[in-house]
């Protein structure tokens, strides 16, 4: 029996954003699946399925972007494959909220607003609080029609007037990850043991 490789979906993939992605997935251990980084998601679900299945180790990250469109884009059509396959265990997906009209949105557990802080509702592109737990992205739709174990909010990715910056480390695109690896048990080598206090926290 093949073994599940655990995967963290991010739904935001341009030039911007990979470089805060790769930065974060550094600071957790993970392997980032790059070629998956793209505006639109360059390769279709199935096709990132095969190289998650060649990362060295887990957690695994991958992107998504529907490039602004509120129709079911390329992002969303990938995300949706990989959400579904046999052999994949989607520890949670980050939903990047935008500025794109006409779009359903997606509920999320919780948010992490530009400052850092975790918030019951949503956040808006700038990754300040909104009311509501409903967030509004370009590539978030799909995200209620798939069985995903946690959802999380969070502002434009590597953004945020700087507050999500690689040079600063990318903290909030950061602390996502390591929420949902907390929160999910999924714990590696550098994790501390006072993270294991939050992982029965949802």
């Amino acid at each position: 029996m093949t073994k599940k490789r655990r995967v963290i979906l991010v739904t935001d993939g341009d030039s911007v954003a990979q470089r805060a992605v790769q930065r974060a997935v550094t600071n957790i251990g993970g392997r980032c699946i790059s070629r998956s980084g793209g505006n639109p998601t360059p390769m279709s679900g199935i096709e990132i399925v095969e190289l998650i299945k060649s990362a060295k180790h887990d957690p695994v990250v991958v992107m998504v972007d529907d490039k602004g469109s509120s129709h079911t884009g390329a992002g969303e059509l990938a995300l949706y494959e990989i959400v579904n396959h046999p052999d994949i265990d989607v520890l949670g997906v980050i939903a990047v909220a935008s500025n794109t009209p006409g779009v359903a949105g997606t509920k999320v557990d919780f948010s992490i607003t530009c400052d850092g802080e975790i918030i019951n509702n949503s956040v808006d592109k700038e990754g300040l609080p909104k009311k509501g737990k409903v967030l509004y992205g370009d590539t978030v739709d799909i995200i209620d029609k798939c069985n995903v174990p946690l959802v999380i909010g969070i502002g434009d990715i590597g953004k945020m007037e700087g507050k999500d910056d690689c040079e600063i480390g990318a903290p909030i695109i950061t602390k996502a990850m390591e929420e949902i690896l907390s929160r999910r048990g999924y714990f590696n080598g550098n994790k501390k043991e006072t993270r294991r206090k939050s992982k029965n926290s949802r």
